[in-house]
């Protein structure tokens, strides 16, 4: 049987090596377009695809592969007399390599000033009808749609004349997943442009950046993906500096500081603990808020992560070495500060681009046997239809510390109270099975510092407890969604002991 390739790249990485070793090998290489010309400029004797299909390329080159004389070649079964019969009689040669990459939709959509003609003429038909058809007949042939795979398969080559059958279904596995993929970015591109925000079929990929020494804990198995074309603002297009490798749980962690941090246009920083903010603050410089930050908790910020928004300098460096953390993320360090903090060998030190150029992604958890989306939380004070609902007005710093502790709670798990000054938070309760109880921790933690400070709560309270122990503690301002059937009970008791009290109409529940 003769032996036949099919070159076809828009990637032409290495493919010049790749095919002199497959002619040196006897194969007749059959290509098109301008990988044709490319490999025929570099010495390589080609034979033009439309030479086998004796049709033109039409259609401004959308009609080139798309033909029997190819899919034929390509879908013949090697071993069944009725399949060789068919190609005898058709005058079909088989094709036992195929090597395709496929026109490049993602960088094409990638750039600001695409134009949707643009992206259309970048949607590959031919590619992806190539490579499924070879994928599915891999029994007998070998495709290729990575260029790191072109060494293993010409050491099979040279080695025994064929490639192995487990190598063939691991390329037409990678080809399966890579075409998915593929369509699915398209997909997503199209239903954007119909403006449709939940599709009867939601269709994701995400790229392995890298797989992990285990998950949550050690008996479980890790990876971290990236979603192509997602935010430059994400740990997962972070650049690492310094240390090791990023864990799950340090992803997670951090993810969640920069979520918070992100909130913030003065300088601040961010202390993270198991994906809840144990200290956060503000100030004229990112070493003060950075002070702040750790003034809010200092006992908890130990062996946590800290995000801030501002160039880290030597002034900032020099606490943070003082401290035990996992991670440091910031948009850059200066050079007194990398030398510094490149002293502990262990600490992460991760830049990321506080630019963020995209819409927010939705957001996706995963349950047994589905998937939650929905649209980020980006709701903001400013967003919302504030009402004093007391007989006195916050102050001006109170309007502040309400103001901070409302762009802090929506990121802490519910039941969320954070109590705050004007420029750090001062206590955090998280989680609690009722709000009262969240309180009790926020406001055990704040100590005295709660005298004169103010309190945000993620959502309403059923009852005038909260009220009552935030009032016993000096608190004399409180945010809260309002909405319950109980408000006016809170609202006499906010009276009673002189607090202002303001509803958002607008919870921020985060489980």
């Amino acid at each position: 049987m003769s032996k036949r390739a099919l070159i076809s790249l828009s990637d032409k990485s290495g493919i010049l090596e790749f095919a002199k070793e497959l002619e040196l090998l006897g194969y007749e290489i059959l290509s098109t377009g301008g990988t044709k010309s490319f490999l025929e400029q570099n010495g390589v004797a080609i034979t033009s695809v439309d030479q086998v299909t004796n049709f033109p390329e039409i259609l401004d080159g959308r009609v080139k592969t798309l033909n029997p004389m190819i899919h034929g070649g390509l879908l013949a079964k090697h071993d069944d007399p009725s399949h060789q019969a068919q190609l005898e009689e058709h005058q079909i040669t088989p094709i036992q390599i195929v090597c395709v990459n496929l026109y490049p939709f993602r960088e094409t959509i990638s750039k600001q000033d695409v134009t949707f003609e643009d992206a259309i003429e970048n949607i590959d038909i031919g590619g992806p009808s190539m490579l499924r058809s070879a994928a599915k007949n891999h029994q007998y042939v070998t495709v290729v749609t990575d260029a790191s795979d072109y060494a293993e398969v010409l050491a099979q080559l040279k080695e025994s004349g064929e490639t192995t059958i487990e190598t063939r279904r691991k390329l037409a596995a990678k080809v399966f997943r890579h075409t998915a993929a593929y369509d699915a970015l398209i997909a997503g591109y199209m239903t954007d442009l119909a403006g449709e925000e939940f599709p009867e079929l939601l269709t994701l990929t995400y790229e392995r950046k890298q797989s992990l020494r285990y998950g949550e804990n050690p008996h479980q198995q890790a990876a971290f993906y990236k979603r192509p074309l997602g935010s430059d603002f994400s740990i997962a297009s972070a650049t690492q500096l310094h240390g090791k490798e990023l864990s799950y749980n340090n992803i997670q962690d951090a993810n969640a500081a920069i979520q918070i941090v992100k909130e913030f246009k003065l300088p601040a920083a961010v202390a993270v603990k198991h994906m809840n903010p144990c200290g956060v603050g503000t100030g004229e410089t990112i070493s003060v808020a950075f002070n702040k930050a750790y003034e809010a908790d200092s006992t908890s910020i130990f062996g946590g992560i800290v995000a801030l928004n501002r160039e880290v300098d030597a002034a900032t460096a020099k606490v943070l070495a003082g401290i035990f953390l996992e991670i440091i993320i910031a948009p850059s360090f200066s050079d007194e500060a990398i030398a510094m903090l490149t002293a502990k060998k262990n600490i992460r030190l991760l830049t990321i681009s506080y630019e963020q150029t995209k819409k927010d992604a939705w957001n996706t958890v995963s349950v047994e046997g589905g998937l939650l989306v929905q649209s980020p939380d980006t709701f903001g004070l400013k967003d919302a239809d504030v009402k004093v609902v007391t007989d006195r007005e916050p102050t001006a710093d109170e309007w502040k510390a309400l103001e901070l502790g409302w762009s802090v709670v929506k990121h802490v798990k519910s039941n969320a109270i954070v109590v705050a000054t004007e420029d750090m938070t001062i206590g955090v309760g998280a989680g609690q099975m009722n709000r009262v109880g969240s309180a009790k921790i926020a406001l055990e933690q704040a100590g005295q510092r709660a005298i004169g400070a103010g309190l945000a709560s993620d959502a309403f309270f059923p009852m005038n407890d909260t009220v009552e122990i935030a009032a016993k503690a000096g608190i004399t301002a409180i945010i809260q969604t309002g909405g319950s059937v109980k408000d006016q009970d809170s609202i006499d008791k906010a009276n009673e002991y002189g607090i202002a009290m303001v509803f958002t109409g607008v919870r921020h529940f985060k489980h």
